[in-house]
């Protein structure tokens, strides 16, 4: 076993040891009594409700996150990525059709291993908490597209890629920088409106007082707004959300029926201002393209070492494989991965505070307070987090934080 065995063996100890620690920090803020930060928001049923809620997912996470750490520890130890290999490469000498075997079978294996959980996790907690809308059948159709949208996706771009390393080499990670850079784009621009149709029906929301009170507002801010789709998530789950997506012509507001359902259309709107913050801050096109130098960095850093014939000899493979070395690379990078990840999350929480003061200065701040309010004790949201886990973690301040910063 190399020095790189063991380093990958240390890393994943590590980060598996910090989530705990992290977890059990968590778990420190639980309390039987209502704290009085959360008075008015949760009462004293809907508290132990959500204590409830928030002790069976640890709990329940505690289980798979263990599932899985020993799950990769064993294909480790005991060779399993250079057993998939071999299989791979017994059927096809294909560098292309050896990859795309390669991770076809650990995919798909994980996702048949990891499927008891989920179906847990799905029809067990969520339906003793009140949330899941799934059925059997929409569970399994869910299952089935996925599987092939990865397929067609995933393995599409996998042999892109595997092809561009095979053509041009020591420059492979331009070329596919710019591949994937021209993917991530056009999927933000067209991912509302070519793939969520496959997994749920959008609807333009209909004409009415609440379309009149929108489009009023996006007028009064400067914002061109054509495309405001209703989206069934009560088809899987009763927890209520709204996005934006797309860019340019391509951008839409999508509001789940759960979240019109559940507030008033002083609060909707107050959501949507938000939304539009986001926009009008230009926060999606600078996350974008965070998002794109970060793949840029990784795929330099990948090219350096890609041809090494050690980071397949770790994984118990004589010689150099791409699809082997991507794996290996993936560990080793994954601590430098997690520190940018958690400067993005920083960018992240900063952004939605400009984007809750804008709400608040164009339209209604206590409008939106209540909003929050309601999505979080609808949702059973942890209230009141550790400040570590917030830090590693979220991509938003907490509730209390943000309620916080707009009385300020």
């Amino acid at each position: 076993m190399t020095t790189i065995f063991w380093l990958i063996i240390a890393i994943l100890v590590f980060d598996f040891i910090l989530e705990r620690i992290l977890d059990y920090l968590n778990t420190t803020r639980w309390s039987d009594q209502i704290p009085a930060e959360v008075e008015g928001i949760y009462d004293e049923e809907k508290y132990r409700k959500q204590q409830a809620y928030s002790k069976t997912n640890h709990r329940f996470g505690m289980l798979t996150s263990s599932f899985s750490f020993l799950l990769i520890m064993l294909m480790l130890f005991l060779q399993g990525f250079a057993a998939v290999n071999n299989w791979a490469i017994g059927l096809s000498s294909s560098p292309i059709w050896s990859a795309l075997l390669f991770f076809g079978i650990l995919m798909l294996g994980s996702d048949i291993l990891n499927t008891p959980f989920d179906l847990y996790s799905t029809f067990v907690i969520e339906e003793r908490f009140g949330f899941n809308k799934t059925t059997a059948k929409t569970y399994l159709l869910d299952k089935l597209k996925s599987w092939l949208l990865g397929a067609l996706i995933g393995g599409g771009l996998m042999a892109l890629i595997i092809w561009i390393y095979t053509v041009t080499g020591e420059s492979f990670w331009l070329w596919v920088w710019l591949v994937i850079s021209t993917f991530s784009i056009f999927m933000a621009m067209f991912y509302s409106s070519l793939i969520v149709p496959l997994f749920n029906k959008q609807t333009p929301l209909e004409d009415g007082e609440l379309k009149t009170a929108i489009n009023a507002f996006a007028s009064k801010v400067g914002f061109k707004l054509d495309n405001i789709f209703v989206i069934n998530g009560s088809k899987r789950s009763t927890k209520a959300n709204a996005y934006f997506a797309g860019l340019g012509s391509k951008k839409r507001i999508v509001l789940y029926d759960t979240l019109i359902k559940d507030m008033e259309i002083p609060e909707l709107v107050a959501v949507l201002a938000h939304e539009i913050g986001h926009y009008k801050k230009k926060h999606i096109t600078w996350s974008l393209l965070l998002g794109i130098l970060q793949t840029g960095l990784m795929l330099f850093i990948f090219s350096l070492v890609i041809d090494s014939p050690e980071l397949s000899q770790a994984l118990g493979v004589d010689k150099a494989y791409f699809h082997i070395g991507l794996i290996t690379f993936g560990i080793l990078y994954s601590p430098l991965s997690s520190i940018i990840g958690i400067g993005m999350n920083i960018f992240s929480r900063k952004n939605e505070y400009q984007a809750d003061a804008f709400a608040a200065e164009n339209y209604d701040g206590e409008a939106l307070a209540t909003a929050l309010k309601k999505l979080s004790a609808n949702n059973l949201s942890n209230l009141r987090p550790h400040p570590a886990y917030v830090f590693v973690h979220y991509s938003h301040p907490t509730l209390l934080q943000r309620l916080s910063a707009m009385r300020k």
